[in-house]
Order: C-alpha cells, then sequence, then structure tokens
C-alpha cells in the first residue's frame, strides 16, 4: 500500500462525503468514514503523520455526521497519536474533541486519561507549565469523581510542582498538603509523607512568612508522629532557625551537609536558593 494509494482514497471519500445520497446509494457518510480511515492508517504506516492525523480527523467528521459519537472519540483519539509524531498543538486539539464527547458521555475516566495527555504535552513537549499545570489540575478533578485516588494525587503532585516554579506558593502547598492529609492512612503513600512535607515546607519558607512556616512543620509533626525525627524535619527546622537568624552561612552549611546524604534534585535546589537570596545572599547554593 503506497502513499498515491492513500490519497486515492481520500479523494474518493471526498466525493463520497459531499455526494448526493441517492446518486451513490448506501449511506455516504460511513462509507466517506471508512474510506477516510484506511486512509489514515495507510498513511500512519508511511510515517507521514500530519496527513495521518488530518485524515482520522475527517473520518471523525463523518461518524459525528451520522451521531456516532463513541466512535468519533475513539478516532480524534487516533488522530492525536499521529500528530503527537509532528505536530504536538494539533495533538491537544484532538484530544479536546475527544474529551468534549467523553465528558457529554460521562466517562471521566477516559476523559481524565486524555487530559492527563493533553497537560503531558504542555510539560514536555510545548513546555508550557502555567498550561500543564491547569491541564493536570482538571484531569485530577476527573480522576477524583471517579474515586481514582492514585491517579488524582499523581495529577496533583504535577500541580504542586509546577506551581511552585511558577511563584504560586500558596497553590503549590495547598496540593502538597492535600495529598499529604489524604496519604496519611494510606501503608502504601505514607512513606512520601516527608517528601510532601518537606516540599510544602520549602513552599512556606518561600513565601516570606516564617510564622507560617513554623506553624506548617509543627502541624506536619501533629499529622504524623514519625515526620519529627525524620531527617526531612530536622533539616526545615535547621533552615528555620537560619532564616529567623538571617545567618546566611548556617543557612548553607544546612544545605550543604543535607544535600551530602539525600541528594538535592533541582526543584529543591531552585527554591532553597530563592529562599537563600531572600536573606541576602546572592552567590550560589554550595
Amino acid at each position: 500500500m503506497s502513499e498515491r494509494e492513500a490519497q486515492e482514497l481520500v479523494a474518493k471519500a471526498d466525493k463520497k462525503a459531499t455526494s448526493s445520497s441517492w446518486f451513490f446509494g448506501g449511506n455516504k457518510y460511513e462509507e466517506a468514514a471508512e474510506l477516510y480511515t484506511k486512509a489514515a492508517n495507510i498513511f500512519k504506516m508511511a510515517k507521514r503523520w500530519k496527513e495521518s492525523g488530518d485524515t482520522f480527523c475527517k473520518a471523525a467528521t463523518m461518524q459525528l455526521n451520522m451521531n456516532e459519537r463513541d466512535e468519533a472519540a475513539s478516532t480524534y483519539i487516533n488522530a492525536s497519536k499521529s500528530f503527537k509524531k509532528c505536530s504536538p498543538q494539533d495533538a491537544i486539539s484532538a484530544l479536546e474533541k475527544a474529551i468534549v464527547i467523553l465528558t457529554e458521555k460521562g466517562r471521566f475516566q477516559s476523559a481524565a486519561k486524555h487530559q492527563e495527555d493533553i497537560a503531558s504535552i504542555y510539560e514536555t513537549e510545548l513546555i508550557d507549565l502555567d498550561k500543564a499545570m491547569n491541564a493536570y489540575e482538571v484531569a485530577a478533578d476527573w480522576y477524583s469523581a471517579e474515586a481514582s485516588t492514585a491517579l488524582a494525587h499523581k495529577c496533583l503532585l504535577k500541580v504542586a510542582t509546577f506551581a511552585a516554579q511558577l511563584g504560586m506558593y500558596d497553590k503549590a502547598i495547598e496540593k502538597f498538603e492535600e495529598v499529604a492529609s489524604a496519604s496519611l492512612d494510606n501503608q502504601l503513600m505514607k512513606w512520601s509523607l516527608k517528601e510532601y512535607f518537606l516540599k510544602a515546607g520549602l513552599c512556606h519558607l518561600a513565601t516570606g512568612d516564617t510564622v507560617s512556616a513554623h506553624n506548617a512543620v509543627e502541624r506536619y509533626c501533629e499529622m504524623d508522629v514519625t515526620f519529627g525525627s525524620t531527617r526531612e524535619c530536622q533539616f526545615l527546622q535547621s533552615i528555620l532557625n537560619a532564616v529567623d537568624t538571617s545567618d546566611v552561612g548556617l543557612f548553607t552549611g544546612c544545605v550543604v551537609e543535607f544535600d551530602q546524604l539525600t541528594k538535592l534534585d533541582n526543584w529543591k535546589t531552585k527554591i532553597l536558593l530563592e529562599i537563600k537570596n531572600s536573606i541576602g545572599e546572592e552567590s550560589s547554593l554550595i
């Protein structure tokens, strides 16, 4: 099968789609949809990703004309898979069309999955953290509505992470604490509490409100009685003391010591640098 064959199928489908039904007989939209789908798959095998995506979208339009909305949603998803190879924005548009149909049908679990796909495209392909954050938040809401708690938490943690990167520390705190609170009685998730509390605590410090930060650490220790004995809690208390006393040297020493045993990732390093700069030091953390 060649690209020429695919082009011929598209031309044939175009003719059927715009014809008078009495002239060709049968269901012109159904026949056109089948021809478009066959052509789209041929384009896909030839790695003609844009043509494949565009032709899948034509097939979906035919299916919508027949009120075959479930089939149209699946076809838009197929289109998005082809578009992802060449045009992230077109992939998002196709997924959004599928999601409209899925939510109308009450299929929120599936809608959430594809909303998460949109978020991932914004995150990794288009590098738009604001839109990625918003998309993950919608996905989290839909997962929560379907009682898919683990998937909802995964998305909420993304929301929190990006919110902090965008300087929206209050939003980040809210989401980290929401996941932490929901994980207290979950034995599989409880080991992650110290990480959530650490990140939320750093966000509290980044706001410049040390009173709120102290209160938060105390509250975290009450929520999880084991947190007070962790290195994460001790680290938060140490850098809080350094900020309270405006001691940049002490702050840097605490960071270096913690980093030697628990390697700091880029996200934490960036926030720690912002906290350090707020107490009057503009040089490197380490």
